[in-house]
């Protein structure tokens, strides 16, 4: 439990570096990938979700709680496989039983998570590169205390600002079926420096 609540502690921005960059800062409406606008075809009221109050989720103990074991939940759960061995195509979105690749297991946190009572303002599906360059999807919840991530690679659940990921775009807070950029942190050209 003391190791859980120490966490927790941490992952609120404890950290001052990171106090500045706890809040993803969003950009103009952009595209949506096609994996997403497949899925829309398939299952439209997946994109027809439309949010009036779009005010991030309250971090507390109970909901920081949630989320961790969601994300690792979804993640012993899901074996991973690409679209290709499953579906013999490149990309294909879907809620996996058994397997499934990053973007499917969003889906399912993601639903997990609404299922749970958390508004779909505050789940965003987001697409990321990683440091070698291969694209990736993780999930993005909004809290007070700043934006989080669910992520098929890592059990632990870590604020935006503290992955390797560069952020490309996200589901518009106030509409599943819209995608917003994602503008890059202040403080990545001094970093890159040391």
């Amino acid at each position: 439990m003391g190791i859980a609540i120490a966490f927790f502690t941490s992952a609120l921005g404890a950290n001052s570096a990171y106090a500045s960059e706890a809040f993803m800062t969003t950009g103009a409406l952009t595209s949506q990938p096609i994996g997403h606008y497949e899925l829309c075809k398939r299952i439209p009221e997946e994109c027809a979700l439309r949010s009036r109050n779009i005010m991030p989720e309250k971090m507390t103990h109970d909901f920081w709680q949630l989320i961790v074991n969601v994300n690792s939940e979804v993640n012993q759960k899901i074996k991973p496989l690409t679209d290709k061995e499953i579906y013999g195509v490149e990309e294909y979105w879907a809620y996996p039983d058994k397997a499934g690749d990053c973007e499917d297991y969003v889906l399912l946190k993601r639903r997990d998570l609404m299922q749970a009572g958390i508004s779909a303002a505050n789940l965003l599906i987001t697409v990321v590169r990683k440091p070698d360059g291969e694209g990736h999807a993780v999930l993005t919840v909004r809290t007070d205390k700043g934006d989080f991530i669910l992520d098929n690679l890592i059990d632990g659940v870590k604020n935006w600002s503290e992955t390797e990921y560069t952020y490309l775009k996200r589901q518009a807070t106030n509409n599943t079926g819209r995608w917003v950029s994602i503008e890059a942190p202040t403080n990545i050209l001094v970093g890159s420096v040391q």
